[in-house]
């Protein structure tokens, strides 16, 4: 069989660090603001002395099964930050969540290089045929609009032949746009589907902060399932299609989603949605309980039929750690003062060459799975 089985990193960047994690909470940076919540998969003892946890921007504190942020004076409410080439506004929301999944990164910057290389790829004619609708803006509810930014869809075929046919992306449970944007950004149209009417605003902010409001995305404020079904009806058809369902959740008019009944006949009608020649099939999980072979064994059947590579495995956070070329052996307090720390965290002296080493080896975080089929070119 041919596949790869590999953790995807997010190592610290500019904007955005993993400070420290354990004791089932995570430290994090975005931009200037550093923001502290649980997570239950950070079973470890916590790096950091808990006053550097407490000079945090942010706590969220969850009692029971109630939960939300305590928030420090003259912290912003909301606040851009760059990640991956992309702009987002992060705030921090009631359940805890922040605008953005950092370990998406490689996900997004594997999108790119698939989309891209496709292009690179590609000569001007390309002799499948396929039929195309012409795409529409708006949501479930009122989606019979053309937007002229689709019109493209509709290629000349002469001989059997499509001339310049456009790479066009599916994304359900889009949620603030990281990956319907990368695909944008990479040259393809994207339809972005979410069932939270707040998502999906907050998705076309950060496509205006990111100076991609004018590509061709289609914001869709709809339930995943009856979307898709309606797709089929329409014999849209999707060189890619990206996934990231929650373990429980409701669509717009109420629906009730759970993974344990919905998944697997989402993805069945998904299949019948991808085009001829499709470039990639990308499926993302978190707390559901599943594991990434599960989502492979689903993927199997594009491999039987069209070839290509599956890729699967974890997606993970790096913590930043201290570098070793950080660690003054000499122990100069003044040469370890915290402009030559990493980032934002004011770190103490180490003397102890255990803590030295053991501050060397950067954890990771786990932050889910994933699963990934892709042709080749």
């Amino acid at each position: 069989m041919n596949k790869t089985t590999n953790i995807l990193i997010t190592e610290p960047s500019a904007d955005y660090e993993l400070l420290d994690s354990g004791d089932g909470e995570k430290l994090e940076r975005f931009g200037k603001v550093v923001l502290s919540r649980p997570d239950p998969q950070a079973l470890w003892a916590k790096r950091l002395d808990i006053t550097e946890w407490k000079k945090a921007d942010g706590v969220f504190s969850r009692e029971e099964t109630k939960g939300g942020w305590t928030i420090k004076p003259n912290t912003p409410n909301s606040w851009p930050i760059e990640f991956v080439g992309l702009k987002f506004t992060i705030k921090p929301t009631p359940f805890k969540h922040v605008g953005l999944f950092p370990e998406q990164a490689e996900n997004w910057k594997w999108m790119r290089n698939v989309i891209g290389a496709k292009d690179d790829a590609s000569a001007n004619t390309v002799s499948f045929p396929r039929k195309r609708e012409s795409s529409v803006a708006g949501n479930g509810a009122n989606d019979s609009t053309l937007d002229s930014r689709f019109r493209g869809n509709d290629k000349q075929e002469s001989g059997g032949q499509i001339q310049n046919r456009d790479v066009e992306i599916l994304n359900l449970f889009g949620y603030t746009g990281g990956a319907s944007l990368t695909c944008a950004q990479a040259g393809a149209k994207v339809v972005h589907v979410d069932g939270s009417k707040a998502a999906v605003t907050w998705a076309r902010e950060n496509a205006e902060l990111s100076g991609l409001d004018k590509k061709p995305i289609r914001w869709i404020l709809e339930d995943a399932r009856s979307f898709v079904k309606r797709e089929i009806k329409r014999e849209r058809k999707y060189d890619g299609i990206i996934m990231d369902p929650p373990a429980f959740g409701h669509g717009p008019e109420n629906e009730v989603w759970k993974i344990e009944e919905d998944f697997l006949p989402l993805v069945e009608d998904c299949l019948k949605l991808l085009s001829d020649k499709p470039l990639f099939f990308l499926i993302n999980g978190y707390a559901s309980g599943y594991s990434a072979l599960a989502y492979e064994n689903i993927l199997l059947k594009l491999k039987e039929k069209l070839g290509g590579d599956i890729e699967t495995g974890e997606l993970a956070v790096q913590e930043s750690g201290i570098e070793k070329s950080k660690i003054k052996m000499e122990n100069d307090n003044e040469k370890m003062k915290k402009a030559e720390m990493p980032l934002t965290i004011n770190y103490q002296l180490i003397e102890s060459e255990a803590l030295r080493a053991e501050w060397s080896i950067s954890r990771l975080l786990p932050c889910g799975i994933f699963a990934r089929w892709s042709t080749k070119l």
